[in-house]
């Protein structure tokens, strides 16, 4: 997939991300591209829809769609299996990916790293379960973690792995 060929529709629900992260758009845009550069999208535009929340919009969804009443940093809604749709001229669309502010700068604080740093490499984490990827198995996960590592080292952003990960 091409750089070009990526529509990321962000919603920012929270001024708190336009404060802590001016650059959303461009940091989004740029590992979410990294994580879907395997796809084949045969010239097509690749959407994904990226929400940034709080706390209470994140832990209401966690609650709906996993049975989960609390917060957590991101959530992935594919939108089916990652295939594209023929028609000419239509967007490929993924899903959608959710981030909450709270849980992401308290995890980002709790760790000492750098904010943009967790944001991309949640941002890649999600991104690879619109296509697909997942950590159920000790196994998956550590093939997930190996993507998500390399992945980030091309963002110049260390190997977040080394100090552990609370997946």
């Amino acid at each position: 997939m091409s750089p070009d060929s990526l529509a990321i529709a962000l919603e920012i629900e929270d001024d708190r991300w336009n404060i802590a992260l001016p650059n959303a758009a461009s940091l989004l845009e740029w590992s979410i591209g990294l994580a879907l550069a395997s796809l084949d999208a045969e010239g097509r535009t690749v959407e994904v829809g990226v929400r940034l929340v709080d706390d209470g919009a994140i832990c209401g969804l966690n609650r709906d769609w996993r049975g989960r009443d609390k917060p957590t940093n991101v959530l992935s809604f594919p939108l089916g299996p990652p295939e594209p749709v023929t028609e000419a001229g239509f967007p490929w669309l993924l899903g959608d990916i959710v981030m909450s502010f709270d849980t992401v700068e308290a995890e980002s604080l709790a760790d000492a790293k750098p904010f943009a740093h967790h944001v991309a490499h949640l941002a890649i984490h999600a991104a690879l379960h619109l296509i697909g990827h997942d950590h159920e198995s000790d196994e998956d996960a550590e093939a997930m973690e190996a993507a998500e590592t390399v992945m980030l080292a091309k963002l110049g952003i260390a190997d977040p792995m080394r100090r552990g990960w609370p997946w």
